[in-house]
């Protein structure tokens, strides 16, 4: 049987995707190759100075919305949070973000990196980890090139897939499947060819029940659900 394909939707500075990491990696441990997920970004900080500036302007600005995220954390032990976040170092976009991880998946889709080595997905973790633990600026080309380096990643060769407009072209399909499944949230799960969804913090075990479901249920049977 045809893997489940899960279209997951993120934004690298998002702290609710920060803290579902670790439900991604359950799902990954628990059903193996019955599934297949689908990396893409939304772009929800996309304008991250503005937006926050704007949008806490009234409960305490950069520093209310420190505040807030550091009392979401509280709520989970599996994740912690550097007590400046938001404040001391304030990325002004996840865009730049999302272009240098998509040029690092080219590289496994051309085959260049090995797609064993996960290069991708260990990439796109170490860019949340360093921002939300170290304060570590990853808008900030030099930054992320650092990261690569400490991955082994080929710089050369992720600059070639920027310049080329390849990772661009890869980006701009996120945006538009953002468009398409009309997907607002950071993280956001869509299943079944877009007729399920789930947005936010969603418990692992509600996300396991949906696959569940769709594997007892293939798309396309009839059931009385």
């Amino acid at each position: 049987m045809e893997p489940i394909r899960i279209s997951y939707f993120s934004d690298v500075l998002c702290i609710w995707a920060y803290i579902a990491q670790v439900r991604l990696e359950e799902l990954k441990t628990t059903f193996q190759d019955k599934i297949a997920i689908d990396y893409h970004f939304v772009p929800v900080f996309g304008n991250a100075r503005e937006k926050l500036e704007n949008r806490w302007r009234e409960k305490g600005g950069l520093k209310g919305y420190s505040d807030h995220v550091q009392e979401v954390v509280k709520k989970f032990n599996h994740i912690t949070v550097h007590a400046d976040i938001w404040t001391k170092v304030t990325p002004p976009s996840s865009t730049s973000c999302h272009l240098f991880l998509h040029a690092i998946q080219l590289l496994e889709l051309k085959g260049i990196i090995p797609a064993a080595e996960k290069a991708f997905e260990k990439a796109t973790w170490r860019f949340r980890e360093a921002f939300f633990t170290e304060l570590a600026d990853v808008s900030d080309r030099k930054v992320q090139c650092a990261i690569a380096e400490q991955l082994g990643l080929p710089i050369a060769a992720i600059q070639e897939q920027i310049d080329s407009g390849e990772a661009y072209a890869l980006l701009s399909k996120d945006f538009d499947l953002v468009k398409e499944h009309t997907v607002s949230v950071s993280p956001t799960l869509i299943f079944n060819e877009g007729r399920q969804r789930l947005n936010g913090n969603v418990g692992y075990r509600v996300i396991e029940a949906n696959i569940r479901e769709l594997l007892h249920n293939p798309p396309g049977e009839e059931s009385w659900c």
